[in-house]
């Protein structure tokens, strides 16, 4: 049973909320693109994808995908190349990408949005586009005018489909012990080694498929230094096979219609992206908005979920309620919503879910002024904005997603464990987002390693300007004073956890490892403070019931999530030693 409606109503708050207008359609080049035109956008895309994605999910995830060993060929189930062809003819695959080579020329944040609906319809199908898009930005960023001109439109057009070709079977996120050579033959290079968990890298979808495939050069120094990057078709240019082939397929726990591939490269062309041993440089350009899109997963997964949970405790009858008054005499039990402990659990996930969505389109926005605005010190606030919340929203999105969905679950009882409710397959699609594009100790790790110190801590800075901003403009909103005071306490709590996580991780970086995923959750809890009184600041203005529907889950928040905060803090001020002084052999 399917029962999935787009979020456009709370996408369009939020695209108000954080001045969607004022910040990004004022920007020249997407000027066409106001709030009008892309609700009007949004909404189409919204219907594409309730009537050909979604019913496609169950179908998809139960029959899954065939390797056919004789030609190395894998077919996608039944309605997959029909609704990748419908898609790609509506325009959404290259909806933000430039309307010179073939794309819509629409702002990120319209793409970031509406890959929710995507990844909530169809996840798995979800990948395909979301892959795409990667290779795509590494290319516009770094690659040849010769390179575009060849490929960018069949990618952005979806005549191709493209992959990221990293990961090897010795190394993970590791990337400096990978393997593969690359040895230079007049204006190209022959490939060969072998990558693993390589997404979409063979299917039936697209005419031809290329990988964005890392490599050693013959005079590649040693580790992540000696990394260069590549363009490997499957199919060259003149219509003969590339030596690319598919190995095998990896046998899952979820995503069951996505291929993912263990991909053999034999002596293969492939071309040069950027300079030489700077491979990690066209990594790092993509990086934020896949980490974006990954995070999205959990809120997508996690509303879906939500969406069939309500629905079910709206219908289910179980026990009487403790509270003689809101007893049905005239059923046999109660509707299952009089619980305080399902209301608990909704609502853990209905003012996560919220606050998560605010926090993708504030970082959206953010992704597209540091690109797009005309003003230097507006790029680079907008650039420290998002490089210091991006593995937040991976780390934390994902995994509030994921308990999201296991708690959308509990609310079903043993209906939620069945096939007959998708629940089970949102838990099992979900997982996975947790793991790739960087580990979420990885983010924690980047954020208290790399974030937090860059520039002299001026990213941190940055961001909490724009909280203390905040907290000032509100200081004559007594609608908004109980809200504002516990953001005020938690960013202290924040900055106090932040000064001692730098004077222990100074003298003793185990120590900055040791508390890295706990202070991220810290982190994440306050921000998310901010991105609510954001939104209440909008409802204000907007009044009715949305206002009060609005304060009502804020006011749950608070209460009930924002404590959680308290804990994170703990956990990061206790150092390492519970870890690391325990003998391994107790293990």
């Amino acid at each position: 049973m399917q029962l999935y409606k787009a979020p456009n109503a709370d996408i369009k708050f939020n695209l108000e909320a954080f001045d969607y207008e004022g910040q990004v359609a004022s920007i020249d080049e997407y000027a066409d693109f106001d709030l009008d035109m892309a609700m009007s956008l949004l909404d189409e895309h919204a219907r594409f994808c309730e009537n050909e994605l979604l019913p496609l999910n169950e179908s998809g995830d139960r029959k899954g995908i065939h390797f056919n060993p004789d030609d190395a060929s894998v077919t996608l189930p039944e309605g997959f190349k029909e609704a990748f062809n419908g898609y790609k003819e509506a325009g959404f695959l290259g909806l933000p990408f430039p309307p010179e080579h073939g794309g819509t020329g629409a702002p990120l944040t319209l793409a970031a949005v509406a890959s929710e609906v995507l990844i909530a319809t169809n996840k798995a199908f979800s990948m395909c586009p979301g892959l795409t898009s990667g290779l795509i930005e590494a290319l516009e960023a770094h690659g040849s005018d010769d390179l575009k001109g060849r490929y960018l439109e069949n990618l952005i057009t979806g005549k191709w489909s493209g992959t990221m070709c990293l990961t090897e079977p010795q190394c993970g996120t590791d990337l400096g012990m990978l393997t593969t050579k690359a040895i230079p033959e007049g204006d190209h290079y022959r490939l060969t080694g072998s990558k693993i968990w390589i997404t979409f890298g063979e299917h039936d979808l697209t005419e031809n498929i290329v990988h964005l495939v890392l490599a050693r050069l013959p005079d590649a120094p040693p580790g992540i230094k000696g990394i260069s990057v590549f363009i490997v078709p499957k199919v060259r240019e003149d219509g003969t096979a590339n030596g690319v082939s598919c190995g095998g397929l990896e046998h899952k726990m979820g995503i069951h219609a996505s291929p993912t591939c263990v991909i053999n490269l034999d002596n293969a062309v492939g071309y040069l992206v950027g300079v030489p041993h700077k491979g990690m440089r066209a990594m790092f350009t993509m990086m934020n908005n896949a980490r974006l899109n990954v995070g999205v997963e959990g809120l997508a997964l996690s509303d879906a979920a939500y969406q069939h949970a309500l629905a079910y405790a709206k219908d289910r009858r179980q026990s009487r309620s403790l509270d003689p008054a809101k007893r049905e005499l005239d059923h046999a039990a109660d509707n299952i919503l009089v619980h305080p402990d399902v209301r608990r659990m909704l609502l853990n996930v209905k003012s996560t879910n919220e606050a998560l969505r605010g926090l993708v389109t504030y970082i959206a926005i953010n992704i597209d002024r540091a690109h797009h605005c005309a003003d230097e010190a507006d790029r680079q606030k907008s650039d420290d904005i998002v490089a210091l919340l991006t593995p937040i929203i991976k780390s934390y999105a994902t995994e509030r997603g994921f308990e999201n969905v296991s708690e959308c679950m509990q609310v079903m009882g043993g209906a939620g464990y069945t096939q007959d409710w998708p629940v089970e397959q949102y838990l099992r699609d979900v997982r996975i987002a947790l793991i790739y594009e960087g580990t979420n100790h990885i983010q924690a790790l980047d954020l208290v390693g790399r974030k937090l110190p860059r520039h002299g801590g001026r990213l941190l800075q940055t961001f909490m300007g724009e909280v203390t901003t905040l907290i000032r403009g509100s200081k004559d909103t007594p609608e908004l004073a109980p809200f504002i005071s516990a953001l005020k306490e938690r960013s202290k709590q924040l900055q106090a956890a932040t000064m001692e996580l730098a004077g222990k991780g100074m003298s003793d970086q185990e120590e900055a490892g040791a508390a890295a995923s706990n202070y991220l959750n810290l982190f994440a809890l306050t921000t998310l403070a901010y991105i609510w009184c954001r939104q209440l600041t909008h409802a204000l203005s907007v009044g009715g019931a949305q206002q009060e529907a609005k304060f009502q889950t804020a006011r749950y928040f608070f209460d009930m999530v924002l404590p959680e905060a308290d804990l994170y803090a703990r956990l990061a001020s206790v150092g390492k030693a519970p870890m690391m002084d325990f003998n391994v052999d107790y293990l």
